[in-house]
Formats: structure tokens, sequence, C-alpha cells
């Protein structure tokens, strides 16, 4: 009764408060622009592992310990060892460096060149190129680490180039500020062109891009009450939610405008449109909700991140649709009249008819791809940890990256967390690990300090770093890998083997791969549940509100056929895909192209009621295809912005598989949801739900007379028995 009274209530409130309203949301627009810029961005993804993996584990008693310190790689060229050890120096008292790591710990560089062997510091120095490795005092993301990397660059100028987690960190937060600036400018140019196009008066793109604004702010601005958000949910944030919800605005104007076409007055008009869309837009943003909402349950965190923030950017531009743009109707009316122009989206009949002859074509093309596109793209290679969200190609950390590996080859630092006392112990296992053939350097402190001199007698900068009071040493370990392959991956395995066998109780081994290890542990468990869960809350929320089990099965066949395409085309071209990203457009695509169907089948049913299936079919479509194309093709736009601009390996992944992943579900919603509407004609039309409802009421009404009758029986029998008695 309340829900009842709200939806035929609620229109007349919203008309009548609409200077209230545009006053309220102006406020929340100004207070949401103050708080964003103080809503902190996280870059690294260790941060999201759950507490139950022991990477977490390690780096939790190392940060309570030691810190976790940001490091860096540094190659100098044209020195000779004399200049070299000068850079290193000067570098070395910059503010934020803790220590840097080169050759001069075991060479004395001054020595004349007769009293040095060149083969035997060659990971140190080569072809006049000296390379060395550096820790910071702070994070990696510290501003003290990124202050300190800059004043290392102007002392380095042209001669310097830098990799390493602290200087990619760097690059990526910068790189992300800038490209999203641009991503945003282009993005919102092009949606302007396609709603020029779709639009019929010159004055609704303002309108659209005004609202879907205003709740961009808003969602952006009240993600200061979750403190801290990644970087990954910061950079698409805002066009996602920019381009996933434009259909609520599209919805609205379009009910306006035809009601205003029919003759109404304009203020009832608005009524009347307000509450036809209501049903359109709440079942349209459910679908969406749930789509962002399951990515909550990831035990990898940044799932809960990015859902919540995405999630609540679908409320906040419910609301504003719902509230403040009918506001704006009010006000810009006359404009919308005055500006009106003739449509120049085509009627589509021809194109209607055409696919509606080629449907059951249609059906078995994608009835033979289904299994091997299936199949294909659980066959995928991917990436998982923080060299997935690295800088890209044509970024100056990858151009370094590739100048320092071509000289001295990769650098992999892993951390030892050990229990400190037993100094033999930790020398035996230290050695053991530099005997290893893929090991660079190993800095313990027990190889550091001569036998049987106290550590009071080694610098406080070196003792601190790796032995600490509370009973832990660290131990630095460099191998010949990147962060994140194979090899890495058994490089470590055999590490934790080794310390294992010294240390079985309590040891930990950390760095950037023993850390993508436990991610992709994590975010591969975290995938079989979120995309059943996502799912089963898309069906569900499709199934009560056509209350019908067939529809949403109707409904999401093409969209799960697209996903399955668009996530096999990378196995096919051999690409190797960033698995966060895969997890997350799953989710997004399914979600925010469902709607697609739901519309093509509400205009379905709608067409039926006067037409017969063949002449319902391409009606559907002609009413389908325009809503469809612009949606589809923002979606698409904002994707493959996403995906040409951003340098970040991650941002651009993700844009790709969105931007395709619309192409897909807009083609195979228009071309298979005829054949399939049509086979399943005959339930849709006779809604099953409906008649197992009827059938039940029935039933129960059934069984109460049974029940009536058998008391009555009963009641004339004692009467009979009573009277025989008597």
């Amino acid at each position: 009764m309340n829900i009842r009274l709200l939806h035929s209530d609620l229109p007349g409130f919203i008309i009548r408060k609409n200077r209230a309203i545009e006053k309220v949301f102006l406020l929340a627009v100004l207070i949401s622009a103050v708080m964003a810029p103080f809503v902190e961005v996280n870059y690294d993804l260790t941060e999201y592992l759950p507490d139950t993996v022991q990477s977490r584990q390690g780096l939790n008693i190392m940060e309570d310990t030691f810190g976790y310190p940001g490091t860096a790689r540094v190659m100098i060229k044209d020195v000779t060892l004399y200049e070299a050890k000068a850079y290193k120096d000067r570098l070395e008292k910059v503010d934020g460096v803790d220590q840097i790591l080169w050759l001069d710990t075991g060479t004395n560089v001054f020595s004349g060149e007769g009293f040095i062997d060149y083969n035997s510091i060659d990971e140190y120095y080569k072809d006049n190129c000296a390379v060395m490795d550096v820790t910071f005092e702070e994070g990696d993301t510290s501003k003290k680490t990124s202050r300190a990397i800059d004043e290392m660059k102007e002392i380095t100028g042209d001669k310097g180039y830098y990799v390493g987690m602290a200087v990619q960190d760097k690059s990526v937060a910068k790189n992300v500020q800038q490209e999203m600036q641009t991503i945003l400018v282009i993005g919102v140019a092009m949606i302007f062109l396609v709603l020029c196009v779709t639009t019929n008066s010159w004055v609704e793109p303002f309108l659209y891009l005004t609202v879907m604004g205003v709740a961009v702010v808003i969602n952006k601005g009240t993600n200061i009450f979750l403190g801290e958000i990644s970087f990954l949910t910061d950079s698409v944030s805002a066009v996602l939610q920019l381009a996933v919800s434009m259909d609520y605005s599209i919805f609205l104007i379009h009910a306006f405008t035809r009601y205003k076409k029919a003759g109404m007055e304009q203020t009832e008009a608005l009524r009347s449109a307000i509450n036809e869309a209501l049903n359109s837009i709440f079942a349209s943003s459910l679908t969406t909700i749930v789509g962002f909402l399951v990515l909550v349950f990831m035990r990898f965190s940044i799932g809960f991140d990015m859902g919540i923030v995405l999630a609540k950017g679908i409320v906040c531009s419910l609301l504003t649709v719902v509230l403040f743009m009918p506001a704006m109707i009010l006000r810009l009316a006359k404009w919308m009249d005055k500006t009106a122009h003739r449509p120049f989206m085509p009627e589509f009949d021809r194109a209607s008819r055409g696919i509606f002859r080629m449907r059951y074509v249609v059906l078995a093309v994608v009835a033979v791809l289904t299994l091997p596109a299936y199949t294909a793209q659980g066959m995928n290679s991917y990436m998982y940890g923080n060299d997935a969200v690295g800088a890209g190609e044509g970024t100056e950390v990858y151009a370094d990256e590739q100048e320092i590996d071509k000289i001295f080859g990769r650098s992999n630092m892993m951390m030892a967390l050990v229990p400190s006392g037993d100094n033999v112990k930790e020398r035996e296992f230290a050695d053991e690990i530099s005997d290893l053939p893929y090991t660079r350097s190993v800095l313990s402190l027990s190889q550091t300090l001569p036998e049987g001199v106290p550590e009071s007698f080694l610098p406080e900068s070196l003792t601190g770093l790796l032995h600490d009071e509370s009973g832990w040493s660290r131990i630095l370990i460099y191998v010949r890998s990147k962060g994140e392959s194979e090899k890495a991956f058994q490089y470590s395995d055999e590490i934790q083997s080794i310390m294992k066998e010294y240390y079985p109780e309590e040891s930990y081994l950390v760095g950037a791969t023993p850390s993508t290890q436990d991610i992709k542990s994590t975010i591969t468990e975290d995938y079989s549940r979120v995309n059943t869960m996502s799912l089963i809350g898309v069906f569900l929320v499709v199934m009560f509100s056509f209350r019908s089990v067939l529809i949403p099965v109707i409904a999401m066949i093409p969209i799960e056929v697209a996903i399955f395409i668009n996530m096999a085309v990378p196995y096919i071209a051999g690409d190797t895909m960033i698995f966060m990203g895969y997890i997350i457009v799953s989710s997004i695509q399914l979600g925010a192209t469902v709607d697609y169907a739901i519309l093509t089948t509400n205009n379905y049913i709608a067409c039926r009621k006067t037409l017969d299936k063949k002449e319902a079919a391409v009606e559907t479509l002609k009413r389908s295809i325009p809503s469809i194309l612009t949606s589809g093709s923002i979606l698409t736009i904002v994707g493959y912005i996403l995906y040409h601009i951003s340098s970040i390996a991650a941002i651009g992944d993700m844009g790709h598989l969105i931007g395709r992943g619309a192409i897909l579900s807009m083609l195979l919603v228009c071309t298979l949801m005829p054949a399939l509407l049509v086979l399943g004609d005959r339930i849709l039309m006779n809604n099953e739900l409906e008649r197992f409802r009827l059938f039940l009421k029935r039933r129960r009404e059934k069984k109460r007379q049974q029940l009536k009758q058998a008391f009555a029986r009963r009641k004339g029998a004692d009467r009979e028995d009573d009277d025989h008695e008597r």
C-alpha cells in the first residue's frame, strides 16, 4: 500500500518542490566537489590481499617492525667507476633515500684498473654503465619518496634511467591524473555528439550531460566516506557511471516528449512521464547495481572497493534522474521546443525485417560458436599483480626498463623475514640462496658482519634495515626475473622451500612475486563465486520484474554469449589479459548490457498484444534498435577511449573489454533476440509464474473446500450418532 501511495504521490511532490530540489542538489554538488580532492587513492594491489595469505601476514609483520620501504633501480650511463661512485654518494644523501646497494660495499673503486676484476662486478658495472639498488625511507607511494625520485633525477640528468615499484607508482599516479582528464573531456565530447544525433532537440544533450555530471560529482565526493579507493576505481568510475546510467535520463525525456506530442499540458506530461519511467528506470538500474554489488564479495578486496563505488554511482544517477531532472526539464522545456529538429535516426524498418528473416541463420551461427568461445575464454593467459598495472609502451618508465634490461638483465627483489638471534643459521641460509643460479645478490646482516664482530660496529642505517629488536631479521634477495612470470613464481617457490627448511615454524617471503602469487590464488577463487552470484542476482531481478522464469533465460542468453566471445578474442589473438579486468568486466557487461535484452523483451510483449509473432518481432526491433544503439555506442566509445588513451595496462585492458563487449552485446541482442522471443512466444504470452500462482491458488481453494466438506461430513456423522444414542 505504501509503495503504491509513494509511487502515485512522488511525481506530484517532485513537480511541486522542483525549486527546492534544485537547491538541494546544487548544495550536494558543491559539498561533493569540495570533498572529492580529499579522497585518498591507493596504487598498491597488495593492500587488497586478505590477511589469511602468507605474503599479507609477512607484510603486516614487516610494516610493524621495519616499515615497508619503497624500492627502485637506477642505471647511470656513460660513467667511469669513479664517477659512478661520486653519483652514488650524492644520491645517497638525498632526503628520503635510506640506502643504495652497489659494488663499492665489496670493491675499492679507487684502486687502479689493474687491481679490479671487471668480470666479478658485471652485475653492477659494465659497458661504462652502473646500476644501483635503492631503498627509500618510506613506502613506494609516499610523497617523500616521490620528492626523492625527482631530486635523484635532477642529479643524474640524461644519464639516469629509473625503474622499480616506487618509480612505477609515481609514474602511474602522474599518468592517471593527466590521462583521465583527457579521457573525460574526449568522452564527454563524443557522448555529446552521439546525443546530438539520437535526440530531437539541440538542448537535450546539454540537459543529459548536466544531469549526469551532477550524479558523477556527488558520487566522487561521497567516496570520502570510504576513506581510500583504488586508482583503478578512481580512474574508471566516472566514465563508466556516465556511460552506463545515461539510459535513465533517456527513458524519462522520451516519455515526456511522447506525452507532450499526445496533447498533454507540460506539467501533466511530466507527471505521467515520471510515473511511466519509474518502472523502467528501477528495473534497469537494479540489474546494473546487482552486477556491480557482487564484486563486493571478492576476497581480493579491490572488488569491494570497485563494487561499492560503481553501485553507489548508479544509485546517485537514479536519484538525480528521478528527482533533479524533472526540475531541469521544467526549466528548459521552452528551449527544448524552440531548438527542436527533425530526427536524424532512420526508422530501421528494412533492417528489422532483414534481421527477422535471418533469425534462424543467426541462431545456428551462435549455437556453433558458443561452445568454442566458452572453451577459449577459459584458456587465456593472465597477469595478476602490480606488473599488470604498470606503465605501458610509450611511457618513460617502460623505455627506461627496456634500456636497463638490455644491459644488466632483470632484477626482482624479494625479502625473507625470519627470526633473528642465530647468525650462523642466517648466514648458511643466505649463502645457500646466494648459490642459486638465478640469484643476483643477497644482503643479510650475518653476511655483512665479520665473524666475532658485534652489530654495534656496523652503521645503524644497515642494522636497522636488516635486524629489529623485536626478534626479526630481514634478508634482501635479488633474482634475475620479472616481478611476474612463470620463472619468477618458480624461483619464489624454491626460495620459500629452502627458507622453510631453515625456519619451518615462522618465516615469510614478501615482495612483488610472492604477493602476485597470492593475488593469483585469491582472485581466481573469487571468479567462480562472483560470476555465479552475478548470474543468480540478475536472473532473480529480471524474474521478479517480469514474474517469469523464461524471460530472464531469454534475456541473459545473448549477453552471456557476448561475454564468452568477448573474452575468447584475446586467446585467439594470443594476447595476455589482466585477470582483474576479466572478472570485473564480466560483471559490468552482464549488469550494464542485459538492459538491452530487457528492453527488447518488454517491447515484444507490448507489441504482441496487437500484432502477430512476425510483425511483433519486426516492430520490436524498430522500437528497440535506436535506444540500444544510443546506449551501446556511448558505452563502446567510453571503453575504446580508455583503451586508446590510457598508458596503464590494467585501465587500457578494461577499456578494450568494455568497448568490445558493448558492441557484441548490441549485435547479439538485435540479431539473436527475435529468434529467441518467437521460439518462446507461447510461454511468454502465458505468464508461467502467474499461471503457477493461479494454479496454487486454485489448489489451496480446492483443499479448503475439501476440508470444509470433510468437516461438514464429520459434523453430520456426529449428529447422527447423537440421534442414534437418543
